[in-house]
């Protein structure tokens, strides 16, 4: 065992775990790839101030969950957090938006830290796929957006998923809303810390999830019964284009976002096989975002769905992936000379494109082929010195234990005829 282990809250992905782990980054990228977004890979670390801007500074995230530093050089820098930030720095940096083909639709997948109490589905490192569609105001968008995320959890088999919808609001009526919450939270017997929040940004009090705070919000008022008649008009546009996909969702007038940029639309992915940490994605509209970290107006909206917590959704539902075996081939020399060939015929076999493995370290038969059972290999390539003096190698499914001679120089072509 080592000297060092992984920092408490995180984790490593190994074989075979981590075959599952790629397989879900496949299932949830691929409707992306198929509906216009490009990929975008950003940073792990950016100036402090991106978050804090556009996260918010009242957010957990930014006061308590946030790895910050300071470099030799004196910049302040942060882990990233979340992506859309630094996806939309990005895209600004470079000028996207002035291409004049709005809007920019972008996909991406990577690490994300936050200092959290550990545990079960909540890790300080984290893995996400996220997608983000910027510079355009459309219901249909948002709309889009909802309907990937169920067509990926879907085509991983997931089934006992729920989609929980509500609207934020906009500039326009929101202060109206924040103003009418605030009234009632003053009247609560809150700690001094939620106190200081709700004056900062009460509909963060709404996201509290200790049952204490829950418990007195009970009849705290609805930001959909303060939804001006855009707002409203916008948001039953997008439950309509829903709906009309066959997508199912629930009303949820209390959802809320754990970050300060949201406007209008807003959803979130929750499982029940997941415990109290039952959030698998989300995301939601965020049309103020650029504007708060310098950029023109450009009303965007995006989510993100947790690599993490969908493998945990999988697992709650006895879902098993069907993951093709790394390894289809498996060549087995027997002797120096075998070793040489059967070298050069696996360089070949997998140039042709078929996966196939060697049998390191001069290791007798019955190693090599417990090795090549562990392998999950279709098939066995072994060859010993009488099978090179007739051109030949041994060809053994690992299924049904047949096995047959083959030409040498046919070996390529046969297999790659059984393998299709």
């Amino acid at each position: 065992m080592s000297t060092f282990q992984a920092p408490k809250g995180t984790y490593d992905l190994l074989p075979p775990d981590s075959a599952t782990y790629l397989a879900v980054r496949e299932a949830i990228a691929a409707p992306l790839r198929n509906s216009g977004y490009g990929y975008i890979e950003t940073p792990g670390f950016e100036d402090v101030e991106l978050f804090a801007r556009g996260v918010g500074e009242s957010t957990d995230i930014v006061t308590k969950e946030m790895y910050a530093f300071e470099t030799k050089g004196g910049d302040r820098l942060a882990l990233r957090p979340e992506g859309t930030a630094s996806v939309l720095r990005a895209a600004l940096e470079a000028n996207l938006h002035k291409a004049g083909n709005l809007p920019v639709k972008l996909w991406y997948s990577g690490s994300y830290y936050r200092y959290e109490r550990p545990q079960k589905g909540r890790y300080r490192h984290f893995s996400q796929v996220g997608a983000e569609a910027i510079g355009a105001e459309d219901p249909a968008l948002d709309a889009e957006l909802i309907i990937l995320a169920d067509q990926a959890y879907r085509s991983l088999g997931l089934r006992n998923f729920r989609i929980l919808l509500n609207s934020l609001g906009d500039k326009e009526c929101r202060p109206v809303y924040r103003a009418a919450l605030q009234d009632f939270l003053r009247g609560l017997d809150l700690d001094e810390d939620t106190l200081r929040r709700a004056e900062i940004n009460p509909l963060r009090v709404l996201d509290d999830k200790r049952e204490a705070v829950q418990r007195q919000l009970a009849d705290a008022p609805l930001l959909r019964d303060h939804l001006c008649d855009a707002c409203k008009a916008y948001h039953e546009e997008v439950r309509e284009l829903i709906t009309a996909a066959g997508v199912a969702f629930e009303d949820d007038p209390k959802l809320v976002r754990g970050l300060d940029y949201y406007t209008r639309t807003t959803f979130e992915f929750v499982h029940g096989g997941l415990g109290s940490q039952s959030a698998v994605g989300g995301g939601g509209r965020y049309d103020g975002l650029s504007e708060m970290i310098g950029g023109p107006a450009l009303p965007s909206v995006g989510w993100a769905l947790g690599v993490d917590r969908t493998v945990l959704a999988l697992q709650a539902e006895g879902v098993t992936l069907d993951i093709p075996a790394a390894t289809s081939v498996y060549a087995v020399p027997l002797g120096e000379e075998a070793r040489r060939v059967l070298f050069g015929v696996v360089t070949e076999l997998r140039r042709a494109g078929v996966a196939a493995d060697f049998s390191f370290g001069g290791k007798g038969l019955k190693g090599a082929m417990k090795n090549a059972n562990r392998s999950g290999a279709r098939f066995a390539l072994v060859a010993g010195e009488r099978d090179l003096a007739e051109g030949t190698a041994q060809l053994k499914d690992m299924e049904s234990g047949e096995q047959v001679p083959v030409a040498l120089d046919a070996v390529v072509s046969t297999l790659r005829a059984r393998l299709a």
